[in-house]
């Protein structure tokens, strides 16, 4: 059979985090897909070329879909399927404004795959974030532990940056975290953010730290904004395939992602961004970690901001 796995959507976010998967070489084929004809198997054929210069073997096949269920037999028994499918943001909208044009377009996928890859772990990236996860699994039918977001990697390495750059040293030795949604209510947390070993609090001020944070949560308007056109997709796509790479090669490595929490930090059946051991059954075990009484409070207080807007994607 050999290891596989789906990106769905060839847009700069697909077809990045498509050729990062190649390059890794830990899968025996990366399927490309989009509703352009002909579009993911151009790409497919470019990133096939620069195998031998990039020295990777695995080979990646292009297909055009249809949001019927057309051309998705070339996803077939996909290990991992990564979602990427919707619209981006453009300058001035909140992932939220995406809500009822992405939610259309991220069922059909997920019925797809659901239909061609019963087995797979679904690593979802659509915005706005929490609620696409949510409804995928709804659409899926999966297993919750099989259905997870990608936001705390992409965050937490955002915020690891900003801290880097404002302390100028080397982005290897600084630790962030952050839990909550992928937006308005994300909760970096900075009690557990360390520069060589020593506490954040220890090296900035509360008000520098509050500029960090905050920077961090608006972290992809600051990109769109800039672009002008489209949204971020370089640290994204870096994310989405580090947490696919776990899944197949069943690591077992503790990352901030969009999981299913029912019962851990007294937050129950919501999707919610936490730390998880990640392994060939996607989620494995939510981790919870000591957190001050400000980032439990916080954390509880996005838990029911995105409650009440998984509830909606129900009707979607």
């Amino acid at each position: 059979m050999g290891r596989k796995v789906t990106v769905v959507g060839a847009g700069f976010y697909g077809s990045t985090t498509a050729l990062r998967l190649a390059e890794y070489d830990v899968f025996d084929t990366v399927v490309l897909t989009d509703i352009l004809e002909g579009k993911p198997e151009g790409l497919a054929l470019d990133m096939n070329q620069s195998r031998s210069i990039e020295g990777f073997e695995t080979k990646i096949i292009g297909a055009t879909t249809t949001p019927e269920g057309a051309g998705y037999e070339a996803t077939a028994d996909s290990d991992v399927v990564v979602i990427t499918a919707g619209l981006p943001r453009k300058p001035g909208m909140s992932r939220m404004d995406l809500l009822g044009v992405n939610a259309g377009i991220v069922r059909g996928v997920a019925e797809n795959i659901a239909e061609h890859s019963p087995n797979a772990v679904i690593i979802v990236v659509s915005n706005p974030l929490d609620e696409m996860t949510s409804l995928t699994q709804i659409a899926t039918g999966f297993p919750k532990n099989r259905v997870m977001g990608q936001a705390g990697m992409l965050d937490t390495a955002r915020f690891t940056n900003f801290v880097a750059e404002k302390l100028a040293v080397k982005v290897g030795v600084v630790k962030t975290l952050t839990l909550g949604s992928h937006g308005e209510t994300m909760v970096p947390v900075p009690s557990r953010c360390t520069v060589n070993g020593r506490a954040l609090s220890e090296l900035l001020s509360q008000s520098q730290i509050d500029d960090l944070v905050d920077r961090t949560r608006n972290g992809g308007a600051e990109v769109v904004a800039l672009l002008k056109t489209g949204s971020a997709y370089y640290a994204p796509s870096a994310a989405a395939a580090r947490m696919a790479k776990a899944v197949i090669e069943g690591s077992g490595e503790v990352m901030p992602v969009c999981a299913w929490v029912d019962g851990e930090y007294e937050i129950s059946g919501v999707y919610l961004g936490v730390e998880a051991k990640i392994g060939r059954n996607g989620v494995e075990k939510v981790v919870e970690s000591a957190l001050t009484p400000s980032e439990l409070a916080a954390l509880k207080a996005a838990a029911e901001a995105v409650r009440a807007k998984q509830a909606d994607i129900q009707r979607l």
